[in-house]
Parts: structure tokens; sequence; C-alpha cells
């Protein structure tokens, strides 16, 4: 008997939500190359400036929470909390993950999220999600991001940061991903899961939520990052990993 989730309007079978959810990390590998080398650094790199495993992690933007699920999987003791604004992807993540991650509806362009978050983290990660905010929302969220960290933490945002300098080895053997065929795989697969039935009105609110919202689709050097995050008070912040021109920034609190 398959098992089913019930999410805020929505109940889904547990093993569609997981077959959706395999699908979505197909089509990011599209758009950033290396995805698990990203995500393996980034825990590495977690683990070790606190000298420990984190104990409270918030992902940002973490969609159908691929990324929260291999956090809680690697740190079974840690508390992990997802926050994301789509409703279909916070499904998904619901109906796959259920009492594994704390899931939580939140939009980073609004200081709404702020209070739903709560404080105290030792690790926040944000992965392809600040191009979506213009500059004056991106500098607001390092400095809300610091207030949201346990002192020592560690925020680790990854997206599009050019490379000002020299190409890095990575940059220089991967080229940049196939722009197009990724965004023909995403709008594949939106349109596929415009046939799940159970998500049609999550769907719908999903609609309503980014019919006047349009992504500020901006970009900045990982300088421009490591800038910002100290001037919202981070001690330390520079560029952790790098392949063509996705980076991760880690900035320590």
């Amino acid at each position: 008997m398959a098992t089913t989730v019930r999410a805020p309007g929505a109940v889904l079978d547990r093993a569609q939500a997981v077959r959706w959810r395999e699908a979505w990390s197909a089509v990011m590998e599209g758009f950033v190359p290396h995805l698990a080398s990203l995500e393996e650094t980034l825990c590495r790199v977690a683990e070790t400036v606190r000298g420990r495993k984190p104990g409270r992690v918030l992902d940002l933007g973490g969609g159908p929470g691929l990324l929260a699920e291999r956090m809680a999987r690697r740190w079974p003791n840690a508390v992990v909390t997802l926050m994301d604004i789509d409703p279909v992807l916070l499904a998904l993540a619901r109906g796959a993950l259920a009492d594994q991650v704390r899931s939580l509806e939140g939009d980073l362009s609004t200081q709404g999220w702020v209070d739903r978050a709560g404080g105290g983290y030792d690790l926040i990660t944000v992965v392809m999600t600040l191009h979506y905010l213009p500059p004056v929302q991106v500098r607001a969220f390092y400095d809300d991001a610091r207030r949201h960290l346990a002192p020592g933490g560690l925020l680790i945002v990854a997206d599009l940061m050019p490379d000002e300098g020299l190409p890095s080895l990575m940059s220089a053997l991967d080229p940049a991903p196939d722009g197009a065929a990724a965004e023909l795989a995403w709008a594949q697969w939106w349109n596929d899961i415009g046939e799940v039935e159970e998500l049609r009105p999550l769907l719908a609110q999903r609609a309503a939520i980014f019919e006047n919202r349009l992504p500020a689709e901006f970009s900045a050097s990982g300088s421009w990052h490591a800038t910002a995050a100290r001037e919202a008070g981070f001690d330390e912040a520079g560029i952790l990993w790098r392949c063509g021109r996705h980076a991760a920034l880690a900035a320590v609190a």
C-alpha cells in the first residue's frame, strides 16, 4: 500500500514525490555543473569551521529539499529546516521527507521570513536563490542572515558569481552549461508536473505568487558578495568553491 502524506492543499503519494524530486535534481544539474561537488564541499567546510557537526541548519530557497535531505542524513542529530516560497516545491519536500526536515514558507524578498525562521543557527545555506533578488535586497539578506546565526556560525551562498581574475582549474576545464537545454528541461518539468491532479490547487497558488514577480537575474562577483558579507558584520568571507560562472561564498559570523 502506497504511503501518502498530506501537505497543505495536496495529498501526495510518497513514491510520486520522490520521483518528481529526482527529476528536479537532474534539471538542476543542467544549471549548476558539478553540483554534487558543491554540496560535498559545503558539508565538509561546515564540519570544519566550528570543529564539530552543525546542530541547527537552515536551508533557504531549498525547493523540494534535496540539499536539506542530504544534510539531514549526513548529520542525523541536527535539526534541519527548509524554507521556500514555492508551494509546489514545498509540497514535494513534505511528501518525501515527512518528519526528517522541518519545512516553512518564506519569502526572502520581504522581512517576513526573518521572524518565521528564528535564530541561533550553526549553518545557513542559500543555493541558486539570491539571483532572484535585486542588489539592495541581497545586501539586506546578508545583514538578516548574520543575525540569525549563532556566534561562529557559517553562511554559505552559492550562485552565479563571475570570476574577476584568472579562471580556476575547474573554470578552464568546464565550459558554461548549455543554458538553452537547461531552460528546456526546466519548462518540461513544470509542464509535466502540471498534469499531476493532486498538485493543481498548489499550482494555482504558485501562479498567483509569481504573477507579478519577475526575477532580478542579479549576478555579481565573489568579491562583491564578500564585501557585502563583511559590511553586514561577518568576520570572514571568501570563495570556497568555483566551477565556471558558479561559485560558493563562505562567511563566518
